[in-house]
């Protein structure tokens, strides 16, 4: 289970790495129920699995580090990794 605390220490790994994407109020939805969009096309691999990646590498070990890491991607996540 991902605590709050996880979410605080995935915050501070990626500071200085993804881009800070907006949250965009889509106009057509009904004020009682308001839709938003967070464009993370705007990160540098054009999704959000930057975040995902980044965080899961950057929580490794030194030691895991060291023995590598492989992904099975031929898209924005093998980008990101």
């Amino acid at each position: 289970m991902v605590t709050l605390n996880d979410i605080h220490l995935a915050r501070q790994r990626l500071r200085d790495v993804v881009v800070r994407t907006p949250l965009l109020r889509y106009s057509a939805s009904p004020p009682e129920r308001s839709l938003y969009f967070k464009p993370e096309n705007l990160q540098p691999v054009g999704a959000f699995k930057i975040r995902g990646a980044y965080n899961a590498i950057a929580s490794l070990s030194q030691a895991e580090r060291e023995r590598g890491v492989v992904t099975h991607s031929s898209g924005n996540h093998a980008q990101a990794v």
